[in-house]
């Protein structure tokens, strides 16, 4: 099968030499450095027991992150921390060594030449023996950090190796005990300090800081960068062509966007051109630089990817072979395999991954394309419509959640990743791919170029939502918004697609002016079909059933504020609708032999009767009144409390809805049934509601 054009931009930018490491080392002299410490004073290095002891007694034990909280458990981190507001660094040539270092570190990391880095003291920690860190990964503390520096001062001590682990890669580094040893890694790495097995490790940690140059920003926007073409041709071709489903079938429309997985995780506060690490900074200006060159528009994305794979657990053998699972399944195979947090955490590893099962993904935030702020979003990533140079399976899930043998499949591992992303659309569909992941501000961008007089515009943009709009159903609160861009647009086709996800659910008298203006732009016929749209004829299950009968409470204050604004006719079309509903439900309910089950119900839709009945014209209410007298005698369950409820009205309400009519009814019903003959002794035959056949009993 032929390569996609998205799988070659993928295997462009994956064949390039990689750009930076995750982590660099150097070493520095020591003699050019000066530490002082509250409560302690200079600090002379190398460091000897009797100081190190000193700053232990200034010190207090060091604390974790874990989610928005900050906890202290010496199972997870054992060490002393002495905060920044307690020790000053100095020292001839300290601040140049310094300087030296970060420009150092920001080439071998491989962010963009123009980046300054800069170094924010976070903390001195000192571990002596059995001491350590298990791992973990650094939470950004500020938007513009991008890592951490750990530098290592001098001491005579065994352990206290730090691991930095990315992508499947691990490092170790172990300090020097005559020089300073200066580490720097990115902090979406995982890392750990091991035990110390004699002697002290003494630490400073610094948060790394990236700021970019004004002229590096307009650099990468202006499209300047590198080698692009190629990277532009398969961007207007994945655009341009039919994809193709991943399990075969048809062809499917030509994607309106790509989305393309970086190799590190970032913050929403982190997310910028201008902080991206290692290759993913080289990648995405080629990718910046290829969709000025295609027409398109570039933003970044944060997303969670979650993966089923067939695997192979611990311990080899083949899960196909039934011995296997004879001898060695048994229900404790399933764990949570979450790194850092408990059993399995740092098994994942050891599990053989056999074929993917099933996989999604989810965008979660994503930047405006002018690159200032982002917004939440939430969009489902189709296969067609996503590559990546680095498949998830080389990078650390942060959770993973393996399932042994079930009988019906074998065993599987779930794993959940954190990526970022670029993510690309045609410039001329820019407008349909972010009202997509936005439904409700597309519709209020229409709104306000309603306004301002765009029109011709406006109506093309809206159209361009026709696609996907059914299946984006915007949120409840956006219909007011939804009802004056649709009254405006004046195109009916167009006005009836924004209109029809949601659900008559939604209205109140607040929308009465605005669904009175749509009504009035577009005519009685089409205001009858985008009612019979929100009430389909056909009873099918849906979220909405369950709170209709809540709606109905306030129709008649809907249909009173429509006919204050000149439009009875929607406010018959929608006590009519109602009615049907009910209709529906009494039908259905009746004919229920059980008394149990049907005597609670039909006494729930009493009151939505009685409301019903207020707010539908004389013509529906006679109608009504001639429809129920053709139900059985279990209507009465539903009737009279309808009544009740019809009684708590103000007497001149009452009578303007001529709830008399619907008591007349229930009279004669009444007393029709006490007339009836008593039964004959030992007669026990019941008559079964519904059917008209009477069985013994």
């Amino acid at each position: 099968m032929a390569i996609s054009a998205r799988e070659r931009l993928a295997r462009l930018l994956g064949g390039s030499d990689p750009v930076g490491s995750f982590a660099a080392r150097m070493n520095a002299p020591a003699d050019a450095f000066r530490l002082d410490v509250e409560g302690v004073g200079p600090v002379v290095l190398p460091l000897r027991a009797p100081r190190t002891k000193k700053l232990i007694e200034v010190a207090r034990p060091a604390k974790f992150g874990r989610g928005e909280e900050t906890l202290s458990d010496p199972g997870v981190r054992d060490t002393w921390e002495i905060t920044p507001d307690r020790f000053e660094l100095d020292g001839r040539g300290w601040v140049p060594m310094l300087d030296a270092a970060l420009e150092y570190f920001r080439d071998e990391l491989g962010l963009p030449a123009k980046t300054r880095l800069r170094a924010e003291p976070h903390a001195l920690l000192v571990y002596g023996k059995g001491q350590f860190f298990l791992p973990h990964q650094d939470s950004e503390k500020d938007d513009a950090m991008v890592g951490t520096l750990v530098v290592s001062l001098p001491s005579a001590h065994t352990g206290g190796e730090l691991v930095v682990e990315h992508g499947g890669e691990s490092r170790v580094y172990q300090a020097s005990k005559e020089r300073l040893t200066f580490v720097a890694f990115y902090a979406d790495c995982r890392h750990e300090v091991k035990p110390v097995k004699s002697g002290y490790r003494v630490t400073l940690t610094f948060n790394l800081l990236a700021e970019a140059e004004a002229e590096a920003e307009a650099e990468a926007a202006s499209g300047d960068v590198g080698p692009v073409a190629d990277l532009a041709a398969c961007l207007t071709e994945h655009f341009a062509e039919p994809a193709l489903p991943r399990w075969g079938g048809r062809e499917l429309p030509p994607p309106n966007r790509l989305v393309y997985l970086l190799d590190h995780e970032y913050t929403q506060r982190g997310l910028s051109w201008s902080r991206l690490k290692g290759a993913d900074a080289e990648r995405a200006a080629l990718l910046r630089a290829a969709a000025a060159r295609a027409g398109c528009e570039a933003v970044l994305a944060l997303a969670e990817v979650k993966e089923t794979w067939d695997a192979y657990p611990p311990g080899g053998g083949d899960p196909w072979d039934r011995d296997y699972y004879d001898d060695s399944y048994d229900e404790e195979d399933e764990e949570d395999l979450a790194p850092g947090t408990g059993s399995g955490a740092d098994d994942y590893a050891d599990y053989e991954l056999n074929d993917l099962i099933d996989d999604e993904i989810t965008l979660g935030w994503w930047t405006r394309p002018d690159g200032g702020g982002g917004e939440a979003i939430c969009l489902p990533v189709s296969y067609e419509e996503r590559c990546a140079s680095t498949p998830n399976k080389n990078l650390e899930p942060f959770q993973s959640e393996y399932e042994g043998y079930m009988g019906n499949y074998g065993d599987t591992l779930d794993c959940w990743y954190r990526r970022s992303a670029v993510l690309l659309w045609p410039r001329e569909r820019a407008f349909a791919a972010r009202a997509e992941a936005g439904p409700e501000g597309a519709l209020a961008e229409l709104r306000d170029r309603i306004a301002a007089g765009e029109l011709d515009r406006v109506r093309a943009d809206a159209a361009s939502l026709a696609p996907f709009w059914p299946q984006t159903a915007p949120r409840d609160e956006a219909l007011g918004t939804a009802l004056e861009v649709a009254a405006g647009l004046g195109v009916p086709g167009t006005a009836a697609m924004l209109l029809e996800p949601f659900r008559a659910e939604v209205l109140t008298p607040d929308h009465a002016d605005a669904l009175a203006a749509v009504a009035g732009a577009y005519g009685r016929e089409w205001m009858r079909e985008l009612v019979g749209g929100w009430f389909p004829a056909q009873r099918v299950w849906r979220v909405s059933g369950a709170d209709r009968g809540e709606w109905v409470q306030g129709l008649p204050q809907l249909c009173d504020a429509l006919r204050a604004a000149g439009d009875s006719y929607t406010a018959r079309l929608l006590a009519d609708a109602a009615w049907r509903w009910l209709e529906e439900e009494l039908g259905l309910w009746c004919a229920r032999a059980r008394a149990e089950e049907r005597g609670p119900r039909l006494a729930e839709l009493g009151p939505p009767l009685a409301r019903v009945w207020q707010a539908a014209e004389d013509e529906r209410r006679a109608a009504i009144a001639q429809a129920l007298r053709g139900y059985p005698d279990t209507v009465l369950e539903c009737v009279v409390p309808a009544l009740r409820a019809a009684a708590k009205l103000p007497a001149q309400v009452r009578g303007a809805a001529g709830v008399a009519l619907l008591a007349r009814d229930c009279v004669g019903r009444l007393e029709a049934f006490l007339a009836t003959p008593q039964r004959a002794e030992g007669d026990w035959s019941i008559t079964w509601a519904g059917c008209g056949v009477a069985r013994n009993a």
